[in-house]
């Protein structure tokens, strides 16, 4: 048991799994989009993989695995992870434990015709807990100036990449 709980603390998400289990396959994608790069431990690919297992549910996980560490604290299972992430709190969680780190408030620079792709965007930046604002250009008497940096100038439906319209503070 020791030997997970330390495993658990050395680094800021640590992700009990195994490599044929569709919820551990969950767990990991959703930390992954949340920029976090976390320890995994395949308990099926480990030597010690079965003691690691026992030593789990000996902790209270049931089932096993998914097991996932925050900050060196157990958080459990897929549902508690889940609601956690439902309810908005695992961002902040995985910044404390300095897991992510992220800004604090965006600009958006956009025009009239991008509406649908500034929705998006605002949805995700507001899941990750970011303030926006958004800055029209075509309704700004310099905005064609501001556009001229950016290529292309802002983001388009099949633009791949929204960085040059994001200033992050």
């Amino acid at each position: 048991m020791d030997s997970v709980t330390i495993l658990g603390s050395q680094k800021a998400v640590v992700i009990f799994s195994k490599s044929s289990c569709c919820m551990c396959h969950t767990v990991k994608s959703l930390f992954y989009n949340l920029g976090v790069s976390p320890a995994i431990y395949e308990l099926d690919e480990e030597p010690r993989g079965r003691e690691m297992e026992r030593a789990l549910q000996s902790l209270g996980c049931d089932p096993s695995v998914p097991a996932v560490f925050i900050g060196g604290r157990l958080v459990n299972s897929t549902k508690t992870v889940m609601s956690l992430h439902l309810c908005g709190s695992i961002v902040p969680m995985l910044r404390e434990a300095g897991a992510i780190w992220l800004y604090s408030s965006v600009v958006i620079f956009s025009s009239e015709d991008l509406v649908a792709c500034d929705i998006y965007t605002i949805k995700i930046l507001g899941c990750l807990g970011l303030n926006q604002m958004v800055h029209q250009l075509d309704e700004d008497v310099i905005g064609t100036e501001m556009e001229m940096g950016c290529n292309p100038a802002v983001p388009t439906p099949c633009c791949s990449s929204c960085v040059c319209s994001l200033v992050m503070s």
